[in-house]
């Protein structure tokens, strides 16, 4: 049994860091793409591919039949989760990306845990204690190191539109993990429609506001590692991590993605990484993960499921 347990617990890890290799990877594929894409060009070709390999993967599952269990309500709910977890936090975080580094967009991005602290208190009416405060805060002292480069004392803020999308992007990823904890769908089948959902409101966008160009080879080869890897086939690894993991010590060891993110910037983009923003990314992880630090052992893990993501 003990031989089985870690085995199930090494494939868990090993799923889930090849997810999170995958996840750290989109800064630089969004900075590839924007070389000749907009970022609601983007969207519309990485959630085409990305719909396509979950649709592809529910029959390799055998799960078609499971898409007659929901009623319209519940396939309601799953569009609108997918509206702002697959849409409308791509539409941020992608022109958040357009307009800041690719290193500074993303880890304000990643700032979406300690929003759902807030969020969970005010939707799902979890208690806020004096421990959540001060993880809060300190990682508010982290976004503020990271907006204004460095120069607190004068608060001068940068780069004040991308940083905005970033943060915006935080937000509503934030209220779409908050919301999502109350429904308790096939995994599989609500990742394909909260894609499916983005499809269909990145479609009249994207026709809106942008046009449909085809990009050069060399884009065409990022969007489809976007679509297919990093948006697609990276929830397999994950739903397969979530089963077998411990769900307290994934949840940190995901905080690695921004931090790894840098090392794949250093090497395919030209872009230099101020020590603000590295600064400012161990500050709010170190809030993000204060929270985990057990002061009542009986509550402990009781309070890490509650705060973890899907």
């Amino acid at each position: 049994m003990e031989l089985r347990l870690l085995k199930n617990k090494k494939i868990a890890y090993t799923n889930l860091a090849l997810c999170i290799l995958l996840w750290a990877s989109i800064p630089v594929a969004t900075k590839k793409m924007l070389l000749e894409l907009d970022s609601l060009q983007i969207l519309f070709y990485s959630t085409f591919f990305s719909t396509l390999v979950l649709g592809i993967l529910i029959v390799f599952q055998k799960k078609v039949n499971f898409l007659k269990r929901y009623t319209k309500s519940q396939y309601s709910i799953m569009l609108l989760l997918g509206f702002l977890g697959n849409y409308l936090y791509y539409v941020f975080l992608y022109g958040a990306l357009s307009k800041t580094t690719a290193s500074e967009g993303f880890i304000l991005a990643y700032t979406w845990p300690i929003i759902v602290l807030v969020l969970s208190f005010i939707i799902l009416k979890d208690k806020l204690t004096i421990q959540k405060v001060v993880g809060i805060s300190i990682s508010f002292f982290g976004i503020i190191v990271i907006t204004t480069k460095g120069n607190i004392a004068t608060f001068n803020l940068t780069n004040f539109q991308g940083d905005l999308l970033a943060l915006s992007g935080a937000f509503v990823f934030a209220l779409f993990s908050v919301l999502g904890k109350k429904y308790n769908f096939d995994k599989t089948i609500s990742v394909f429609i909260y894609f499916l959902s983005a499809l269909i409101f990145i479609i009249p966008t994207a026709l809106m506001f942008s046009e449909i160009i085809l990009p050069s080879v060399n884009v065409w080869l990022w969007i489809i590692y976007n679509g297919v890897f990093v948006n697609g086939i990276s929830y397999i690894f994950w739903f397969k991590a979530l089963e077998e993991g411990e769900t307290h010590i994934i949840s940190n060891l995901l905080y690695l993605t921004p931090f790894i993110s840098l090392i794949y910037i250093l090497i395919f983009l030209d872009e230099k990484i101020l020590m603000s923003a590295i600064i400012g990314g161990v500050v709010i992880v170190m809030g993000v993960s204060s929270q985990y630090i057990p002061l009542n052992r009986n509550k402990e893990l009781d309070e890490i499921d509650r705060h973890c993501d899907m």
